[in-house]
């Protein structure tokens, strides 16, 4: 692994100390746990300690002859941010869609007229396996220029089965190839293809019977997810979806109540999902449960803003009790972005989040929400040594100076892979 890391002298260290258990909730999305002056010692990939400079140079002094030293003076040190929503793999653009969405159509009229989702599943259909690795390669780069060290990535863009595999393999090679952590969901739930439009019921069989069978025999997906939404799946066929899913060891997640309230929020409480996205209309009910279950509410601010509509109400779901995350949603329809650091920006602006609660929302309670709290998300003695420097002296002026891509130095898996804002040269298709 190299040698040994120090990190010295942050002008304030992050680091969530205390959360690997469970997401953090209302008030505890505050506590950052922030150390003035800190710095982390790391070895072999792991973090080793965490303190003061001074605490911990007087640890390992003796050492410094053979470490690698990371300044970090008057910069904001924080945990790899984990993007827990994202379509990472697919093939082309919809810039298209993006004039007619100006010029006042609808997502799903787009949709319903052949575009949407379904225009990227023609595209992601055509492309071979080399051409889906590239396009989605060069995306995990811009992700880690942006801080994030973990991306959760579905398929969907097939909706039969080969397209589908064609998806969850690529984002199993990436998994291998790239030094970001990719974590796969399965879902061939994100839409009704055509020839099942009069019956949809055939496609749900079709999912339950073969296609999840499949893809937790072949070991290609840790999540199962459904677009539960008045014109896509009724709460009735996802719940089935879902549970048809764990039944296969397959951990539910689920698009819910993103343009009407449809009770999404509520399947997720009562399925046990790991995790309810979007989250737009969700009820004051459904949210409650949410709260009640720990189902962590991933919200997707970017997906609001691109669309023109209006952002989920996160301030209401951390008072009520919900573990609230952040993410881009990257696809190339509604949130063509890769950038985690604006949508916390959004998370201020549009939704109510304080400074201190997007960076929770961004790092430990992301990471629960694709079931790694227990590895990534904080800076503690044991965790793998994910850390992205800012080049801000505080975590009120990362939220303060929006729009900005303040990343100065990433740290992944205890190897520097961003410094100076740019990719190194030596980073290398290999996470070893």
């Amino acid at each position: 692994m190299g040698h040994p890391i120090f990190i010295r002298n942050a002008s304030q260290l992050v680091t969530l100390q205390g959360s690997s258990q469970a997401p953090l909730v209302k008030e505890a999305m505050s506590e950052l746990g922030v150390i003035e002056n800190g710095s982390v010692w790391i070895e072999n990939g792991v973090i080793c300690a965490v303190g003061t400079d001074e605490a911990l140079f007087e640890k390992y002094g003796e050492r410094l002859g053979e470490v690698e030293i990371v300044d970090a003076g008057g910069k904001l040190v924080t945990p790899g941010l984990v993007d827990p929503h994202t379509h990472l793999v697919f093939a082309g653009s919809r810039e298209n869609e993006f004039n007619m969405r100006l010029q006042g159509a609808t997502y799903m009229e787009i949709m319903n007229s052949g575009g949407g989702i379904h225009a990227t599943t023609r595209r992601t259909k055509s492309a071979s396996h080399e051409e889906l690795f590239k396009e989605s390669f060069e995306r995990l780069n811009q992700f880690l220029r942006h801080g994030v060290t973990t991306v959760e990535a579905k398929s969907g863009y097939g909706m039969e089965w080969e397209t589908e595999l064609k998806q969850l393999e690529v984002a199993k090679l990436l998994n291998e190839k790239h030094v970001i952590d990719v974590v796969p969901t399965f879902m061939g739930a994100h839409a009704i293809p055509k020839e099942y439009k009069e019956n949809p019921d055939q496609f749900v069989e079709l999912l339950i019977n073969e296609l999840i069978p499949k893809v937790a025999e072949l070991g290609l997906a840790e999540f199962n997810d459904v677009f539960c939404e008045h014109g896509v799946f009724t709460p009735e066929q996802s719940r089935r979806i879902l549970e048809a899913g764990k039944r296969h060891g397959l951990i539910a997640k689920i698009h819910a109540d993103e343009i009407e309230p449809y009770e999404g929020a509520e399947l997720a409480a009562e399925v046990g999902a790991i995790s309810a996205d979007h989250l737009l209309r969700a009820s004051e009910k459904g949210m409650k449960a949410m709260a009640e279950k720990g189902v962590v509410g991933v919200l997707l601010p970017g997906t609001a803003y691109f669309l023109m509509a209006e952002s989920a109400n996160g301030r209401k779901m951390i008072d009520i009790g919900v573990p609230v995350a952040l993410s881009t949603d990257c696809n190339p329809g509604s949130s063509p972005t890769v950038s985690l650091p604006f949508i916390m920006n959004l998370g201020c602006l549009k939704m109510g989040m304080t400074p201190a609660e997007v960076i929770t929302a961004a790092t430990i309670n992301a990471a629960h929400a694709i079931n790694r709290g227990q590895e990534i998300g904080s800076i503690e003695v044991g965790k793998k040594a994910d850390i992205t420097i800012f080049n801000v002296d505080n975590y009120m002026k990362l939220q303060y100076s929006y729009g900005v891509n303040h990343t100065h130095t990433v740290v992944k898996s205890g190897k520097v892979v961003v410094r100076g804002g740019q990719l190194l040269e030596e980073l290398s298709l290999s996470k070893n």
